[in-house]
This record gives structure tokens, C-alpha cells and sequence, in this order.
């Protein structure tokens, strides 16, 4: 298996990005919040070490990347619920922080749950039942992605958003809804998050 992938960002779409290993270009399958740490990064040189599972089937290897070992960690956990593979299970880290999950899980909370594409209320009582006592409580800490320039991050947000099947009007009153103030430094994997949830409660 492949724990983790280390080297410069090559190049990063809507849901992948390209690290050069070797000579050799790996692609790994990432949350908009993770994408939104390398972008910024590719051509430039600047080497990047994300965390990756390795997903096995017939017809394919996929690689995903991670912002840290702690998402995924839950990753690997999320699949081990009936009916979640690794597209839901990344999905679910698209909207919600390992902390979040936790907490969702242990407050056996399916309205946050359901606000992930793709999981009903079943769905949500399915994974609360399988995994309260796997995923543990909340850990209270996360690494914080470093903060963007100014505008650049309603790109990405848009981007992200799109990413996910959102269309472009929806992403556009996402990313004005959760602008922050002035003075404030952006944080995109939050402001991601704050998108996601504001598209998932209209």
C-alpha cells in the first residue's frame, strides 16, 4: 500500500491533483478543502506531502489524498459502514471535518448527516449505528489550511463547489453568502464547508 505521497504539485483539477514522484506523475483523488492547499502551490516547485489510500477494484487502482492522517483515518473508517464506498466517504469529508463526523456520530445527529449528498435519513441511522463506537468522540484539533489571498479564494470555492455537481448560480449565491468580512483572512476548506452546508439547507 501506499501511505503517503510526497513531491512537487504538478497540476490540480476540480477533484484531483498531480504529484510528480519520481518522474512520474501520480493522481490523487482529494476533497475541494484539500485542493484549495495546493493550488496555489502548482508550478511553482513547491513539494507537497498529503496522506493517500489506495481503493482496489478489478478495473482499477485509485489513489486518494488527504490533508492529514486524521482525515484519513476516517476515511478508511467510513467505508467499513455498509453501503459507503470511497466516493460517498470522500464526499462526506467534502462537507464535514473528521471533528464534525465525530460529533454527528456520537450525537447521533442525522439532520447533519443528511446535508451530504447522497445519504438519507437511513442512510445516516445506518452509519451512526455501524460506526458510533469506531469513530470515537471529537478530537477538538485540526490543521487549519494556511489562509488565501484575497479574491483567488472564490475561485476555488466556486470551483470546488462545481466540483461536487453543484451548478454555477447555486456555487455563485454559496460563495457570496459565506464572503468574509472585511479585514478577515479567508480560509477556503472552511468557507468550502460554510458553502456546502448553506446549498444544503436551501
Amino acid at each position: 500500500m501506499i501511505a503517503f505521497v510526497r513531491g512537487p504539485v504538478a497540476a490540480v483539477s476540480l477533484s484531483s491533483a498531480v504529484l510528480e514522484v519520481g518522474g512520474v506523475g501520480l493522481e490523487l483523488m482529494c476533497t475541494p478543502g484539500t485542493l484549495a492547499t495546493l493550488a496555489p502551490k502548482v508550478g511553482t516547485g513547491q513539494t507537497a506531502t498529503l496522506p493517500t489510500s489506495m481503493v482496489v477494484r478489478e478495473d482499477s487502482l485509485t489513489l486518494f489524498g488527504f490533508l492529514d492522517e486524521d482525515e484519513k483515518t476516517c476515511f478508511e473508517l467510513l467505508q467499513t459502514a455498509s453501503g459507503v464506498g470511497p466516493k460517498l466517504a470522500q464526499a462526506m469529508l467534502a462537507v464535514l471535518s473528521p471533528d464534525d463526523l465525530r460529533a454527528a456520530v456520537a450525537g447521533e445527529d442525522v439532520k447533519t448527516l443528511t446535508r451530504v449528498p447522497g445519504i438519507g435519513q437511513k442512510g445516516a441511522q445506518r452509519i451512526i449505528l455501524e460506526l458510533k463506537d469506531r469513530l470515537g468522540a471529537p478530537l477538538g484539533t485540526r490543521a487549519v489550511a494556511a489562509p488565501q489571498a484575497s479574491e483567488p479564494w472564490r475561485d476555488q470555492v466556486r470551483q470546488g463547489l462545481q466540483g461536487l455537481g453543484w451548478s454555477a448560480k447555486d456555487a455563485d449565491r454559496a460563495v457570496d453568502e459565506v464572503a468574509p468580512g472585511p479585514g478577515e483572512s479567508p480560509d477556503v476548506a472552511a468557507l468550502l464547508r460554510a458553502a456546502l452546508r448553506a446549498l444544503s439547507k436551501a
